[in-house]
């Protein structure tokens, strides 16, 4: 039986040609899904499709795209995206949030070292620099933002807080003894120069066999590599050139008293000043 008239032409007696199924029935052709598959009490159907010279994040945000331009689902249905999409949307998510939360971490650990939130968000001042950074450096190679470039990221994130602490320190070190802001940050940036030329330029040059993506299963490893170099050029340049000048203007009104809460502090630093008036 291979059309829609020899079905009708099937009789309903035996032995006899009529009367047939084209009598008694109305037939219409319609189309309804091969399979079903249940989550509890609830059927879904599922689309799946490979991706072709596409990252997922790329892929995953059409396919969306073209869900919502289906408008509002009938009552009752309801549209999701799934697979690796919600594992890439859900790790990426983390990563942000990981990256948020150390950063505050880090705000908390050095305004209570140094005893005052604006020489904090100076050392903080760097890390829009890493961002700005890693991102035009995947940019430029054509790189994803993913979970490998997101790590370097933080990575270049950590290098870039360790030389802005040395600069701070310094520069607060020498605003003390100098009673000049602006000439004790450019004073620190000068001492400061070469460890952290050293530093940046040592860890960049190990993460070039990484970035080049060389090796087997090198370009899934190689956004780790370039989000690194990006990140920590951009921040070097930053934590050289900006970072004193941000300090000179945070710091450039700032009392000359130390700001520790501990009555020992305070008192030792006012027998120091006795003294010097003393000589």
């Amino acid at each position: 039986m291979n059309t829609m008239d020899e079905l009708k032409e099937i009789p309903l007696l035996k032995g006899q040609s009529s009367p047939v199924l084209g009598d008694v029935a109305t037939f219409k052709t319609d189309y309804v899904p091969g399979e079903y598959d249940r989550t509890g009490p609830r059927r879904f159907l599922t689309v799946s499709a490979n991706i072709y010279k596409k990252d997922l994040g790329t892929a995953t945000d059409a396919v969306q795209k073209a869900v919502n331009s289906l408008g509002k689902p009938p009552k009752g249905l309801l549209a999701e995206v799934g697979g690796t999409s919600n594992l890439l949307t859900e790790t990426l998510s983390s990563l942000q949030n990981g990256l948020l939360f150390a950063i505050l971490v880090i705000f908390l650990l050095l305004a209570a070292n140094y005893q005052s939130f604006k020489l904090s968000l100076t050392v903080l001042s760097t890390i829009p620099a890493v961002i700005l950074g890693s991102l035009t450096a995947l940019l430029l190679t054509g790189s994803t933002l993913n979970l490998q470039s997101y790590m370097g990221m933080i990575m270049s994130t950590g290098v870039s807080v360790a030389n802005a602490i040395l600069i701070v320190t310094n520069g607060e070190n020498l605003r003390l003894e100098f009673k000049d802001a602006t000439r004790a940050a450019v004073t620190s940036a000068s001492i400061r120069l070469r460890p952290i030329l050293m530093t940046s330029f040592a860890m960049m040059a190990g993460m070039i066999p990484m970035a080049s993506g060389m090796g087997e299963a090198g370009e899934q490893t190689a956004p780790l590599g370039r989000a690194v170099i990006g990140g920590l050029f951009a921040s070097t340049l930053a934590a050289l050139f900006i970072l004193p000048m941000v300090f000179a203007w945070v710091q450039n009104k700032t009392t000359y008293q130390s700001p520790s809460l501990m009555p020992e502090n305070s008192t030792e630093i006012k027998n120091l000043n006795i003294s010097h008036h003393e000589i």
